[in-house]
């Protein structure tokens, strides 16, 4: 299976609360790239409903994986209360229709929803897509920027479903906008 190694800069939230009140102290993030795959920012304790991390997280993704979720909890006493969630698509910083350099930062916000659905803040961060390789090159500590693997994915469209050969339709994707 094909993997990319993506880097998660988490910097900030804005007007978090939980049971409608504004959140006070020990805020954190929980990135998951797949159900087996995630990693945290360390806790915030001084931001109360507006904290920041400004903290890097290595992570691999399947190249199939269509989104990856983040989770903004916060600690209240023993247990970690879910905040909100958003599940960020994988085209937002993939590229949908035009390809996107290695290495390129993407810089974004989403609103967060609870439990219920309803908005509940905003989260602040960036994306960059490294190379492809195997869960197995991205160290536990955050320390690895890339994957050890030096083969990239094959653009194109397979073609002749039913048919003996496996050929691929070649062709670049004209860019638009802020990509190109």
């Amino acid at each position: 299976m094909a993997f990319l190694t993506l880097e998660i800069v988490i910097f900030s939230a804005e007007n978090l609360s939980l049971d409608k009140k504004p959140v006070k102290t020990s805020t954190f993030v929980v990135v998951k790239t797949d159900p087996s795959n995630s990693k945290s920012t360390k806790a915030d304790f001084e931001g109360g409903s507006s904290p920041s991390w400004n903290e890097k997280l290595v992570l691999v993704m399947p190249m199939h994986a269509r989104f990856i979720t983040l989770q903004v909890l916060c600690r209240v006493g023993s247990v970690d209360r879910v905040i909100g969630t958003v599940d960020v698509p994988a085209s937002d910083f993939l590229g949908k229709y035009c390809l996107v350099p290695e290495s390129y930062e993407h810089i974004l916000s989403y609103r967060l929803k609870n439990d219920k659905g309803e908005k509940n803040g905003i989260v602040n961060l960036s994306i960059k897509v490294s190379d492809q390789g195997s869960p197995a090159s991205v160290t536990r500590n955050n320390k690895s920027k890339s994957c050890a693997s030096s083969s990239k994915p094959a653009i194109g469209v397979p073609v002749g479903a039913g048919r003996h050969d496996d050929g691929v339709v070649m062709g670049i994707p004209v860019c638009c906008g802020a990509h190109g």
